[in-house]
C-alpha cells in the first residue's frame, strides 16, 4: 500500500527520512500550510525586490564569495542562477547511493518547507516529483568541505532538477541523462527555469552531509542491537561467567548505556545453563590436551567479555547524542541568506552561517570512533573463538574435516582484523581539519561531508564484523553441543542461534567457500533478520 508523508519543515522525523530514502513506495507531499507560506513570501519578493534599486541581498541580487559586493541586474538573475550551478559542479569520485540521493532531495525540500529559504514553491514541487518518480540525481561523493553547505554535490542535484543536458540520474535501474529520465517519467517539462534565489537555495546547506548522517546513525543503532546478539552468542559459546553483568555492579556506576547493556544481556541469556558453573566444569578435549591441571572455577572473564557493558554503554550514549543532533538538523534551515517575516508585514533577508556543518562533522567523527571501538571488541572475541588457549577449549580454528587438510576460520578472523584497522584509520577526526577556501572568504570549514562519509564506511565495515561474530559463535555452539548434553541457551540467544542456523548450515565436513558465508553473515545485520527473529521470540530487547 502506498503511503504519503507530508512535509512542513518542522516535524519530519528520522524514521520518516529512512522510510522515504529506502522505500520508493513511500511518497512525499507538501503540507498546505507550507505551500501557502511559500507563496506569500515569494509574492512579496516578486512585488518588492525584483528591480535594480532593491537592497543588495547576498546570492539573490549579488554574486557569491568574493563577488558578494557585485550587484546582479534583474535582467541577468536567471542567467546567474544557471551559471551558479555550472560553476559549482566541481565534484569527483564515485556517486552517492540512490538512497542518499533520495534523502538529500527530501531534506532539501523540507528545509524549504519551513519558509526560511525563499525559493519558489515550484522548486519544492519539482524535488518531490523527482522523489515520487524515482529519479535520483547522480552526485559525486568528493568535493564538498561542508562550508556554504555541500555546494559541489548539491550543484549536480540542482542541475538534474533544472534538466541540464550534462546532469545524470539513476532511473529505473539505469544511469541516463536527466532530460531523458524526465521525458520517460512524464513528471513535467524537461527544462525547468530557475529564478531569483532558486539555485542558490538548492546548492546551499549541509544537506548531503545530513542525508549520509541520518542513514549512518540509523544503521549504527541497528548494528549496536546486533552486537548485543553477537556478544550473547559468544558468551554462550565460551560458557562465560555472568557475574560481570549483575545489575548491582552497573548501578554502582550508573551510566545509562552501561546499565542498559547489562540489562539487555541478562534478558537475552535468561534461562541459559551454558553460562553456569556446571557447564564450565565440563572440560573439552582441546582443554584436556593442553593441561593436566584439574578444573578450577573461573573468578572472572577477560575484558572483551566481562567489560562489554562498559564498552557498549558509551556507544549507546553516543548514539543518543548523535540522534539529537540529527533530529534538529532534519528540521533546520541551513542555507544563506534566510528570509523572515517582519512585525507589521513584509519580509527581510538576513545573511548568516547556518550552512556551516560543524555540528554534523563532530557528531559523525564521534560516530566513527564509537562504532570503531565496538567493532574492535567484537573482533577480539572472534579471535578468541578460534584459539583454544583463549576460548577454554573450543576446537582449534573451529575446524572440521581432516586436520591439516582443512584450516577452519583463521583467515576469516584475519579479514575482520583488516576491517578494524581500516576503521581505526578512518577515526582520524575530520572536524578539526580546516583549509580556507574560495579566496579566504571561507576561512574555516567543517569537513562535514567527509566526516559523514567515513563514518558510514566504518558502520558498513562493522556490519561484517558483527555478522561474522554471530557466524563463528554459532559454529562453536554447534561443534560443542554434544559435549554439553542437557545444557540450554538463553531465551534470546536460542532464537538468534536458530535463525543463524536457518540461514547458514553449520560447517561440519571441512572447509567450504567461506566468502558466501561471510556475505550472508553481513546480511544478518543489514536486513535485521536475526534481530527480527529474536524480537519475535522475546519482544524488543534493545
Amino acid at each position: 500500500m502506498t503511503t504519503t508523508i507530508h512535509i512542513d519543515g518542522f516535524t519530519l522525523t528520522a524514521e520518516q527520512v529512512i522510510a522515504i530514502a529506502r522505500d520508493p513506495q513511500v511518497k512525499v507531499g507538501l503540507a498546505q500550510s507550507s505551500r501557502d507560506a511559500l507563496k506569500q513570501s515569494r509574492d512579496y519578493i516578486e512585488s518588492t525586490w525584483m528591480h535594480d534599486e532593491a537592497p543588495m541581498m547576498y546570492s539573490f541580487n549579488t554574486g557569491v564569495g568574493l563577488l558578494k559586493d557585485t550587484r546582479i541586474k534583474v535582467e541577468h538573475i536567471e542567467l546567474f542562477q544557471t551559471q551558479l550551478i555550472r560553476a559549482h559542479a566541481a565534484g569527483m569520485g564515485e556517486p552517492f547511493s540512490e538512497e542518499v540521493s533520495r534523502a538529500t532531495m527530501l531534506l532539501r525540500a523540507n528545509a524549504f518547507a519551513s519558509n526560511y529559504s525563499a525559493p519558489r514553491v515550484e522548486v519544492v514541487d519539482r524535488l518531490l516529483a523527482f522523489i515520487n518518480a524515482g529519479i535520483h540525481p547522480v552526485m559525486p561523493q568528493k568535493g564538498s568541505v561542508g562550508a556554504s553547505g555541500d555546494l559541489a554535490p548539491l550543484s549536480y542535484l540542482a542541475a538534474a532538477i533544472a534538466g541540464f543536458d550534462e546532469a545524470e540520474v539513476m532511473y529505473q535501474g539505469k544511469r541516463m541523462s536527466a532530460p531523458e529520465a524526465i521525458r520517460q517519467s512524464g513528471i513535467g517539462p524537461v527544462q525547468f527555469d530557475l529564478k531569483a534565489k532558486d539555485a542558490s537555495a538548492l546548492i546551499n546547506g549541509c544537506t548531503v552531509s545530513l542525508a549520509v548522517a541520518v542513514l549512518a546513525a540509523r544503521d549504527a543503532r541497528n548494528l549496536l542491537s546486533d552486537a548485543c546478539l553477537s556478544l550473547g552468542l559468544t558468551l554462550e559459546a565460551m560458557r562465560a561467567e555472568m557475574a560481570g553483568f549483575d545489575e548491582r555492579i552497573h548501578l554502582a556506576r550508573p551510566h545509562a548505556g552501561q546499565v542498559k547493556t547489562a540489562a539487555i544481556i541478562r534478558n537475552l541469556l535468561k534461562g541459559s545453563t551454558r553460562t553456569t558453573h556446571e557447564a564450565r566444569a565440563v572440560q573439552f578435549p582441546d582443554e584436556l590436551r593442553r593441561t593436566d591441571i584439574p578444573y578450577t572455577p573461573r573468578i572472572q572473564d577477560v575484558y572483551s567479555l566481562r567489560c562489554a557493558p562498559q564498552v557498549y554503554g558509551p556507544v549507546f550514549d553516543a548514539l543518543d547524542y548523535i540522534d539529537t543532533i540529527v533530529a534538529k538538523e532534519i528540521n533546520s534551515a541551513t542555507d544563506n541568506p534566510l528570509i523572515f517575516g517582519k512585525d507589521g508585514g513584509g519580509f527581510e533577508i538576513i545573511s548568516g552561517g547556518n550552512f556551516h556543518g560543524q555540528y554534523l562533522a563532530q557528531a559523525m567523527d564521534l560516530l566513527a570512533m564509537a562504532i570503531t571501538d565496538l567493532g574492535s571488541i567484537c573482533e577480539r572475541r572472534i579471535a578468541r573463538l578460534i584459539d583454544p588457549t583463549l576460548s577454554w577449549g573450543l576446537p582449534r580454528n573451529l575446524m572440521t574435516g581432516i586436520r591439516g587438510v582443512n584450516t577452519g576460520y583463521p583467515v576469516v578472523q584475519c579479514s575482520m582484523s583488516s576491517l578494524v584497522m581500516e576503521n581505526r584509520t578512518l577515526c582520524m577526526p575530520g572536524s578539526v581539519d580546516s583549509i580556507p577556501s574560495k579566496g579566504n572568504s571561507e576561512d574555516h570549514i567543517s569537513n562535514s561531508t567527509w566526516c559523514a562519509r567515513k563514518a558510514a564506511t566504518v558502520v558498513a565495515n562493522t556490519q561484517y564484523i558483527i555478522g561474522v561474530e554471530m557466524l563463528l559463535a554459532a559454529q562453536a555452539l554447534t561443534m560443542t553441543e554434544s559435549l554439553l548434553p542437557g545444557f540450554v541457551l538463553g531465551q534470546g540467544t536460542q532464537a538468534a542461534y536458530d535463525e543463524v542456523r536457518r540461514q547458514i548450515p553449520a560447517c561440519l565436513e571441512g572447509d567450504r567457500w567461506f566468502h558466501n558465508d561471510i556475505q550472508v553473515a553481513q546480511s544478518f545485520v543489514t536486513t535485521g533478520s536475526v534481530r527480527a527473529a529474536v524480537e519475535k521470540k522475546i519482544g524488543r530487547f534493545a
